[in-house]
């Protein structure tokens, strides 16, 4: 019971933390680097900021597969359940703030990737074997998904404005004086970079030492409560580690919908999607496949929750265009009461009586 207790208490703190530093410190320096490098917002936001938003996921998917084979499950469900998250709970909250008006080229173009990425991955778990063709075409299907923007804009003109960037932490998160102990340790580790751009780099290779480590400790406390509760790792991947791993998606989401951004912010969660899936999983593969000729998932808890995934999409594809690309409070609502009844869903595969 004590280790339980402790693992739950380190999984919370670090959801907490993870948040801080990816917010505050991760985002805002691939922010800047962006800026430098002068991307095109499209670009940035599928490459840099979805690096940035799914770093905690992209970790927790590869340092899942060092574990036993009956716990690797654990990455594999932490994605598929973040992207869950973030088209129901992330798109539905940012609706829930300010009526959205999407532009909808962008929109349809990354719900086309997104079903069939999602496609590809039914496909790599019918028979639960994942070889490093399948993870090729993961990491491919992505280079592809980015080689079309230019394309796809000559075909469908469209602009996009970009809301202001704020180089400056989310008071969100400063309520109690344990939070604000816990924020002022985490900047402590950092440089401002208000007065010195270059130190974004600094902070930028500093993060993502801090959210390796933390999607480390991640992992291991939620094994240990896994198994405490007798219940498989993809289930609290699906759960409890996908929802820990998209907050900073949903609070990054909401602060730009508070700005009358609603539109930007569902359609970072809709395309940093692709990312999870095709480079969260991808990835992580394509390296520890360079090592072995296959890999085994196991996919009993994880097919019902793809399909799922997918029909979402394809039922987000069809509201959007019923309501002429608008979303209000009761579609938000909508989608937010569907992810409440999936997580109803998989607490029942674990104890039916419920």
């Amino acid at each position: 019971m004590a280790t339980f207790i402790l693992s739950l208490i380190t999984l919370i703190l670090v959801f907490y933390v993870l948040a801080l530093v990816v917010e505050n410190y991760f985002v805002p320096s691939l922010e800047n680097i962006s800026q430098k490098l002068k991307l095109s917002s499209d670009i940035s936001g599928a490459t840099l900021m979805a690096a940035g938003s799914s770093a905690p996921e992209l970790f927790v998917s590869f340092f899942a597969l060092f574990r036993p084979s009956d716990q690797q499950a654990i990455g594999t469900g932490t994605i598929v359940g973040s992207a869950i998250f973030n088209i129901l709970v992330i798109v539905g909250a940012s609706a829930l703030y300010k009526k959205a008006k999407l532009t909808w080229q962008p929109v349809i173009r990354d719900l086309i990737f997104y079903s069939v990425t999602i496609l590809l991955l039914l496909l790599t778990f019918s028979d639960g074997k994942i070889t490093f063709l399948d993870a090729s075409l993961f990491v491919g299907l992505y280079g592809v998904y980015l080689l079309s923007f230019k394309q796809w804009k000559r075909m469908f003109p469209y602009t996009i404005i970009d809301a202001p960037f704020e180089n400056e932490p989310s008071k969100v998160l400063t309520e109690s004086k344990i939070q604000q102990f816990t924020e002022t340790m985490v900047s402590r580790m950092f440089i401002s970079a208000k007065n010195n751009p270059k130190r974004h780099i600094y902070n930028f290779l500093l993060s993502i030492l801090y959210i390796a480590l933390l999607s480390h400790v991640m992992v291991e406390s939620a094994v240990h409560i896994a198994q405490f509760l007798n219940i498989s790792a993809a289930v609290i991947g699906l759960t409890v580690l996908a929802a820990g791993t998209s907050i900073p998606d949903l609070l990054s989401s909401i602060h730009v919908a508070k700005r009358g951004r609603g539109d930007m912010a569902i359609a970072n969660a809709v395309g940093s999607n692709i990312f999870d899936i095709a480079i969260g999983l991808g990835l992580p593969w394509l390296c520890i496949l360079l090592t072995k000729p296959m890999l085994a998932v196991a996919t009993e808890n994880l097919l019902s929750s793809v399909f799922l995934l997918f029909a979402t999409v394809i039922s987000l594809l069809f509201l959007l265009i019923a309501r002429r690309w608008q979303i209000g409070r009761k579609a938000g609502l909508l989608l937010i009461a569907l992810y409440v009844l999936y997580v109803i869903y998989q607490l029942q595969t674990i104890h039916p009586a419920l």
